[in-house]
This record gives C-alpha cells, sequence and structure tokens, in this order.
C-alpha cells in the first residue's frame, strides 16, 4: 500500500514498503538497471533486499510510484544526511524499464530535492553518477545540479574503467532568487 507523501504532475513519493522487496530483487539482479548505479551488486537475494528496505524504510527513503495506476517505479533517498551543516547526498534508481526517458526520475527528484530543502532544511545536496550515464545526467542538470568533480577511473564495468561523476545542487540553484 502507497501513500502520496510528495506528489507531483506523473508520479508521487510513498513511504518505502519492504513487503515490496520481490520486486526491487528482480530490479536489483537485472544488469540493464544495476549497470547505471555506481554501486551494482553481482546478486541480491529476496532476504537481503528484504533487510536493506526495512533499513531504508526508517529512513528518508521514497517509493516512486505512477500518479495514474499506482505501480511501483522505484526508489529514491537521501544518505549521509548531516544536520548540523544541512548537507545529504541522494540517490534514485527507475527500476520498472517501461518509466526510463519519461521524465519520471526528474520529476521524482525534484519532489525529492523540494523537500529536502523545505522541510529538511537542507542547503546543499550532491549524488553519484557513473560517467556513461548520459541520460541521467542530463536529467540532474535540468533539475539544477551541476558537476563539481569527478572521480577518474573509479568504476569498473565489463572489464573498462569508467569515471565516476559527482554533482550537486543548493537551494539557490533549485529555487533562484
Amino acid at each position: 500500500m502507497y501513500f502520496k507523501k510528495m506528489i507531483g504532475e506523473m508520479c508521487y513519493l510513498s513511504p518505502v514498503d519492504p513487503d515490496d522487496a520481490p520486486v526491487f530483487t528482480r530490479w536489483i539482479n537485472d544488469y540493464d538497471v544495476t549497470r547505471y548505479l555506481t554501486e551494482a551488486p553481482s546478486c541480491y537475494p529476496l532476504q537481503a533486499e528484504r533487510e536493506a528496505l526495512d533499513k531504508l524504510s526508517r529512513e528518508h527513503n521514497y517509493c516512486i510510484v505512477d500518479l495514474e495506476t499506482d505501480a511501483l517505479l522505484g526508489i529514491c533517498g537521501f544518505m549521509n544526511l548531516n544536520h548540523l551543516n544541512q548537507t545529504a547526498e541522494v540517490g534514485i534508481f527507475i527500476g520498472d524499464k517501461d518509466y526510463w526517458g519519461k521524465g519520471y526520475g526528474g520529476e521524482a527528484l525534484s519532489l525529492l530535492v523540494r523537500y529536502g530543502f523545505d522541510v529538511l532544511n537542507l542547503h546543499n545536496v550532491m549524488l553519484q553518477v557513473v560517467a556513461y550515464n548520459d541520460r541521467a545526467i542530463r536529467c540532474y542538470e535540468r533539475i539544477g545540479f551541476s558537476t563539481f568533480g569527478v572521480r577518474r577511473e573509479a568504476v569498473l564495468r565489463e572489464g573498462k574503467r569508467h569515471d565516476k561523476v559527482y554533482m550537486e545542487i543548493t537551494r539557490s540553484d533549485f529555487e533562484p532568487n
């Protein structure tokens, strides 16, 4: 069951439900999905995913759900939340490939970032992305993220080394005065 915590035009964000573990396990074991993540596990059993979702459900992580059909699309959330410095890292993925390239990820991330600035009182949010994930980088740039660093050859995929790109957004980048 999903709850409309943050609502957009195409999707909404709902608290994580550990009962969705079978769906997430299918996604996290699909190389087409995980090849775009900075940390891609090779094999992830159902029990491990259930435990991971249980932990995520107690933090600022949210399921991405289609507003019209209530279909589960993916997940996004904050990591390394530092209230003193008002910083956090964000992670996102759309596991349902039928929703790729249609704007759901951008809308979900925008909802999450707005929540971070307006409710969690964050000032700076960062993310990491594999350099070959051009679609994600363009999405992040449209939201207002900008590159602040590159860790060269930090990701190994298919026997080749790839850069890891670090991007950030501040409150003023998200809402220019």
